[in-house]
């Protein structure tokens, strides 16, 4: 059977990696474009926060595939609902690909994954100056790209919530929605989800 909204773990893990993702985003361009001795406090935060969000969508995507996910609008577009499809599982896609080029990148540089003071990440790419170089430059571009489709997927969200007004919002929205459905008059989302 089709869940009404995404469950309680689904949605918690949603808002605390939206939380990580953009400090995720916000260290990363601030450890770009410096070389003051803050890039040395931004990067041990870099560390753990993109293990803990390698960690986080293994286990999102682990609940996606056993509890499954609330269907779409029956009235929604084929080719808008094919959109939401190729950006979800470009979302996992890149949640998962960006800690791992990054461990990996700093594996081949030979830097050490300080978890903590006694917690310490094995290598998962074999050192070297070319393989650093090419996992550095791929990081780098699939930041970029990150961000782009985080875009998308939030102008998605205001677009579902602010203009269509129909569930899709309100099912990982953290409390219950009571805007009206585009797909049924006169019931609230609520009410909707009771039935």
């Amino acid at each position: 059977m089709t869940p009404a909204r995404f469950s309680p773990l689904q949605r918690l893990f949603h808002w605390v990696m939206a939380a990580c993702i953009l400090a995720m985003l916000f260290i990363g361009v601030g450890m770009v474009s410096t070389i003051s001795t803050r890039y040395l406090t931004l990067l041990s935060i870099h560390k753990p926060l993109g293990i803990a969000i390698l960690v986080l969508a293994l286990l999102r995507l682990v609940l996606r595939l056993r509890r499954g996910a609330p269907s779409l609008p029956d009235d929604l577009p084929e080719p808008m609902k094919l959109a939401a499809h190729l950006s979800h599982v470009a979302l996992y896609a890149l949640m998962i690909a960006m800690p791992l080029l990054g461990w990996a990148m700093l594996s081949a540089e030979g830097v050490p994954v300080l978890l903590s003071s006694s917690v310490r990440l094995p290598p998962i790419a074999p050192q070297g100056l070319e393989l650093y170089a090419l996992f550095r430059s791929a990081h780098g571009y699939l930041a970029y790209a990150f961000f782009a489709v985080i875009l998308l997927h939030l102008g998605a969200a205001l677009y579902h919530a602010m203009i269509r007004r129909d569930r899709v919002f309100g099912t990982m929205a953290p409390v219950p929605m009571r805007n009206r459905t585009a797909d049924t008059p006169g019931r609230t989302i609520e009410s909707a989800h009771n039935v």
